[in-house]
């Protein structure tokens, strides 16, 4: 089992105004695009990534994980798992679960359910599979506006203190805004933290739904 990357200085998300950037649907090759902006910028993240994806880009997942970004759990192809059998949303996770312990020997504890659609089987079987449910404060609809200028805008607006950011690393446009928001966010005296970081370091109780700290 590789070691856990070494962390930085914690953040007393108690006291500094802690935010956290996230990125679903990855990784695809545009990932190590942003990974190189976060490294320059010492700043990281969470990534929401699709089992698919992880079978495709194995290497991108072990860069992520080595560069101590936290690893979430989106299922296996996004699929809409609350229009699906108990048993399809169970593989959906499992599967991704197995995917990313492959690639670096740990397994995800956060979950976050394509289309934030979820409902009391979801939350369920994500208890099952010992993972809370991460949702979002802030979503600037990167999917939707493929402008830089216009997400970037979008995020600063609507970032408070202890939000959870929406992105999604598969489109360059949103990339491309990301050293913008961290620009700006910075100057606003956010700190940007891990989802794990924000809540604390506490364990998150498994199936609950959390949009923002």
């Amino acid at each position: 089992m590789p070691p856990i990357p070494a962390a930085r200085a914690k953040a007393d998300c108690r006291v500094h105004r802690c935010v956290a950037l996230t990125f679903d649907d990855g990784p695809v090759p545009g990932t190590a695009r942003l990974l190189d902006i976060l490294r320059d910028k010492g700043v990281r993240a969470t990534f929401f990534v699709l089992g698919s994806q992880v079978a495709a880009y194995p290497g991108l997942l072990r860069r992520e994980f080595a560069e101590g970004h936290e690893i979430g759990n989106h299922s296996y192809t996004h699929a809409d798992l609350h229009q699906m059998s108990r048993a399809g949303a169970g593989s959906e996770m499992d599967r991704t679960q197995q995917a990313v312990r492959r690639v670096t020997g740990r397994t995800p504890v956060l979950f976050r359910p394509p289309y934030g659609a979820t409902d009391a089987q979801v939350a369920a079987v994500a208890r099952r599979n010992h993972l809370a449910q991460i949702m979002w404060a802030v979503d600037p609809f990167d999917w939707q506006d493929r402008d830089p200028d216009v997400v970037e805008r979008r995020v600063v607006k609507e970032t408070r203190r202890g939000a959870i950011i929406l992105l999604h690393d598969i489109h360059e446009t949103t990339v491309a805004a990301v050293p913008g928001i961290i620009e700006a966010l910075d100057r606003k005296g956010y700190v940007f933290v891990t989802v794990s970081e924000l809540y604390g370091g506490r364990p998150l109780v498994p199936g609950r739904r959390y949009p923002r700290r």
